[in-house]
């Protein structure tokens, strides 16, 4: 089956491909359309409700069976007005390129003695068709809690800015000196036993 998943970032694209071998399914970015790509407006008090907005919206524009992420990054040393939440990019109302986001996260780390104990909490909406609507938030699709340094790795990878920064629990070592391994990978079988529920229903 033939899927669209609602991101232009490439990485995540390949990473989701990886996440669901095995379910039958081609999966396919926004900008392997072709098409002007719509804008979402992505205001909603939590991952959920915003991963639906933009399930929604792409199933609107392209008519294509649809599934759309997002996600908030929470930390334990935070109280709750203090979460970057939903709003990881967004800081002060501007969008932070790759390097600016490794940079702000960096300084707030280094505020707080050098590391911050961390964890994504995410969201996914699968749109098929207008009746047939699928969300989830649950436990099994957050991240595994990790460290976030003051320190970046000196590896980039283009639309995963955090991940310079992030440190395994267990090891000690930046997920990025782990061989196949990283944090996205903890919601790897979350992310399948969802994709493949709504393939049986």
């Amino acid at each position: 089956m033939r899927v669209l998943y609602g991101t232009t970032n490439a990485a995540k694209l390949d990473s989701m491909r990886q996440a669901v071998k095995g379910l039958g399914l081609e999966v396919i970015g926004l900008k392997d359309l072709g098409q002007p790509i719509p804008k979402v407006d992505e205001s909603g008090k939590d991952p959920l409700v915003n991963a639906e907005l933009k399930a929604r919206a792409y199933y609107e524009a392209f008519h294509l069976p649809v599934f759309s992420c997002d996600s908030g990054l929470f930390f334990e040393e935070f109280e709750p007005a203090e979460q970057p939440g939903t709003h990881v990019r967004r800081v002060n109302g501007r969008e932070l390129t790759d390097e600016e986001m490794t940079a702000y996260y960096a300084d707030l780390a280094k505020q707080h003695g050098g590391r911050l104990t961390g964890y994504y909490q995410n969201a996914i909406c699968f749109v098929v068709d207008e009746n047939h609507v699928f969300r989830s938030m649950d436990k099994s699709l957050s991240t595994e809690a990790f460290i976030l340094t003051d320190k970046p790795h000196p590896r980039k990878v283009k639309g995963f800015p955090m991940d310079r920064l992030s440190i395994d629990i267990k090891t000690g070592k930046y997920y990025y000196d782990l061989p196949d391994r990283d944090v996205a990978q903890s919601t790897f079988e979350g992310t399948r036993r969802f994709l493949g529920e709504v393939m049986k229903k």
